[in-house]
């Protein structure tokens, strides 16, 4: 049997769940929000794109995985508002990870969540902002869209690094 099909998080709600026992790497990822914010703002002021794409390439098993993307999805909002852009910024965030791991809960119960959050927080004229999910490796097919600007959140976003 292959790694690939035997390694995953612990998926569900419940007690031993990565959604419940994922703290620490919540943190990290706010540690690193300064310098999110800077590869962020130095990227946007270059392309100005009318899309944001935003790739988490591992970890995509709970509430982590979209506190990373509304982080980066929020730097961004904001920088608009201070550089008085006017037209709304289209959002797509793809999510992978292995087959194992519990996409169910992520759409289900944190991709709603996630949502009605930032529909409270962002400004009118807020552009969509689509989600994406694709267990398995799919990285080679992936990096041949073609896209306006893409933001890479790599595994160590999780606070695991391989």
């Amino acid at each position: 049997m292959e790694v690939t099909q035997i390694l995953h998080m612990n998926g569900g709600l419940g007690e031993t769940s990565y959604a419940n026992n994922s703290l620490i790497a919540r943190k990290v990822i706010s540690m690193s929000r300064p310098m999110i914010e800077e590869a962020i703002t130095e990227l946007y002021k270059k392309m100005v794109p009318r899309t944001m794409s935003i790739a988490d390439l591992g970890c995509s098993a709970g509430p982590n995985t979209l506190f990373a993307a509304s982080e980066v999805v929020r730097t961004v909002s904001k920088l608009c508002q201070k550089l008085e852009h006017q037209a709304a910024l289209d959002f797509q965030i793809f999510l992978n990870d292995l087959p194992g791991n519990d996409f169910n809960s992520l759409f289900r119960v944190f991709l709603p969540r996630f949502q009605s959050e930032l529909r409270q927080e962002m400004r009118p004229g807020f552009g969509p902002c689509f989600v994406y999910g694709a267990p398995g490796l799919f990285t080679a097919g992936f990096l041949l869209l073609k896209v306006s600007t893409l933001f890479i959140l790599l595994p160590v976003s999780c606070g695991c690094p391989r």
